[in-house]
């Protein structure tokens, strides 16, 4: 792979996971108290108005990935404008990096947040209401804070959450073994346990983009994608297209840009290690039924068709490819860590955007599969927005995810949750507050985009960890 691709896939992953974040502005920081410092070797954040109106927002981040550097603050929400205007409001914000910073530092952070929220409570004063809110691997952490901490959190906010990091690696193995089986069948290639992570990636990295040159390649990428039921909208400015050779370039960037870089073989040694072997398996996977359970079927039949490649063969040569185990003590620490249990101890309110190829929005619907389980529907809202990509909320969508769930927590009633009221107050809130910033730009590049709710039913989790 060239240095230039690979520096775009880089910053694409960043902002993927929100390592890339603006400064809030100088105004606001001058109508707060700023604390800093480290608890236990994690670094934290905490910015109190000199009007505090007693309630505390603790925020919990995405993952970060040791290349990119430590950004330059620990966010204290998902847009810049949001922690603004949180700070005008009378708010308080806080936010610990988590010991180590880097990686899925699931377990950490929810010892490190608790930390932070017991310094808080003790040299700041005890909030009248505390609200976790979290975005992509951020949103597991706050529903776990939650649930492991009953009493401690009057609600819970997720966005592009994933609720299922289990699952996710899962349904990542499933993408790149069937790229490897159908794209590079004897290639050196580990997939788990890599015996040179560096040598594996850019060894799969050169396959796939090999593979791209071709329709009979593309048709095997699309394949890929509807395994972890990918959609075919990535990019945040542009509506969702309907040509399905847009359909499959867009599902494409999100195949090559998050899951072959960043759950591939170099991705493997952090989760690995972390977990104590290897969490991930496709023992006993029938791939023929997966697809054919998938919201990406026809997409697939009609890249087939245009590459002229025999479907049922290559499901035929999955089938017959050898499989993958996982290591039990592996998959037991991903259960326990990074699997939400849906139990409500507090109220839930849910974002997730339709086109989020990252955190599949099946995660959402897994997660509300839980609550009806294991918690109270009724402690439960879930919304969306209609938008590709990853975390890409404008403030204005994020502020009223707030309100809406801070008038539940006041009230013990949800407000109104249709998806044209909270469209009309988004877009009430101004046009400052409607940036949106385009993951598949290597800039970042920014754009104002209308607020806009939706009603929408995601397709199932296709590897759900129960």
């Amino acid at each position: 792979m060239t240095h230039t691709r690979r520096t775009l896939i880089t910053v694409l992953v960043a902002l993927l996971f929100g390592a890339l974040f603006t400064a809030t502005p100088a105004a606001a920081e001058e109508r707060s108290r700023v604390h800093e410092g480290t608890i236990d070797g994690a670094d934290y954040l905490v910015k109190v108005p000199k009007r505090w109106n007693g309630t505390l927002v603790l925020y919990s981040h995405g993952l970060y990935v040791e290349e990119w550097g430590k950004p330059e603050q620990i966010m204290l929400a998902t847009r810049p404008e949001t922690e603004s205007w949180l700070l005008d409001q009378g708010y308080a914000l806080a936010a610990s990096n988590y010991k180590g910073v880097y990686g899925h530092a699931i377990e950490e952070a929810l010892t490190d947040q608790i930390a932070l929220l017991d310094w808080f409570e003790a040299k700041v004063g005890k909030p009248r209401r505390t609200i976790t809110s979290g975005m992509s691997m951020g949103a597991v952490i706050s529903l776990k804070l939650a649930e492991n901490n009953p009493g401690r959190f009057d609600g819970v906010l997720t966005q592009c959450g994933e609720y299922d990091a289990n699952g996710t690696w899962n349904s990542a193995l499933d993408m790149l073994f069937a790229l490897k089986t159908l794209l590079a069948p004897d290639a050196d290639i580990d997939l788990v346990r890599p015996r040179d992570p560096q040598g594996a990636q850019a060894a799969l990295e050169a396959v796939v983009a090999e593979a791209q040159k071709t329709e009979a390649g593309r048709a095997r990428i699309a394949l890929a994608g509807a395994l972890g039921t990918v959609p075919g909208w990535a990019l945040a400015h542009e509506p969702e297209p309907t040509d399905p050779a847009d359909r499959l370039a867009q599902q494409a960037l999100w195949v090559t840009g998050a899951y072959v870089y960043g759950y591939g073989p170099s991705a493997r040694p952090e989760i690995e290690h972390r977990a104590g072997g290897n969490p991930s398996s496709n023992a006993g996977i029938d791939y023929r039924r997966q697809l054919a359970r998938s919201s990406g079927l026809d997409l697939v039949r009609h890249a087939y068709r245009a590459g002229g490649v025999d479907l049922e063969a290559d499901l035929d040569r999955l089938a017959a490819a050898p499989r993958i185990s996982a290591d039990p003590k592996a998959q037991a620490y991903m259960h326990r860590y990074m699997v939400a249990r849906g139990t409500t101890p507090s109220p839930v309110l849910t974002a997730h955007t339709t086109g989020d190829g990252g955190a599949i929005a099946g995660q959402a619907r897994w997660y509300g599969d839980q609550v009806r389980r294991n918690g109270d529907p009724g402690l439960l809202r879930q919304t969306y927005v209609s938008r590709g990509g990853h975390c890409s909320f404008n403030a204005a969508e994020e502020i009223v995810l707030l309100r809406t769930l801070l008038s539940r927590v006041d009230s013990g009633h949800w407000p109104s949750t249709d998806p044209r009221r909270l469209t009309a107050a988004a877009t009430a809130l101004g046009p400052a507050y409607r940036l949106v910033r385009e993951l598949f730009d290597p800039q970042g590049k920014e754009k104002e985009m209308a607020p806009l709710f939706t009603r929408f039913t995601p397709p199932a989790h296709p590897r759900p960890s129960r």
